[in-house]
């Protein structure tokens, strides 16, 4: 989102829930949906970055929700070392997930920002007493 401030783009979001993007951006007179993904998973020299849904925060039914191109109009991807791609919807191939970092999408790779935090691999134990 900052990426698209330092853009120039009035940005906005939505009340209550939005399943398809996560903000419009208002850059040269375009409204453009914006759904932002993260990832940390670093695997044979690519970020995977998952696109899907697999039932947010209810109990998994199974069902996958695949990337659907109509549904927003750019993919803004945010990597752990900060690395960040802005790629129209219509130029992703993955329904579930994209490798990022190789040639296929290395002309929508916009400036770095902050590396993102590093999830722990073990939480400490609790210190309340039971």
């Amino acid at each position: 989102m900052d990426w698209f401030a330092s853009k120039g783009a009035i940005v906005c979001f939505p009340i209550g829930h939005s399943p398809d993007w996560d903000f419009i951006a208002e850059l040269d007179g375009r409204l453009l949906r914006v759904q932002v993904k993260t990832c940390i998973s670093f695997l044979k020299r690519r970020w995977s970055v998952s696109v899907c849904t697999r039932g947010g925060n209810q109990s998994w039914s199974g069902l996958v929700k695949r990337f659907d191109p109509k549904s927003c109009d750019y993919l803004f991807a945010v990597v752990g070392d900060g690395r960040r791609w802005c790629i129209p919807s219509d130029a992703l191939v993955g329904k579930t997930s994209v490798a990022l970092g190789g040639p296929r999408y290395a002309d929508f790779e916009v400036e770095a920002g902050r590396p993102l935090p590093a999830q722990a691999l073990e939480e400490a134990p609790s210190t309340i007493a039971s």
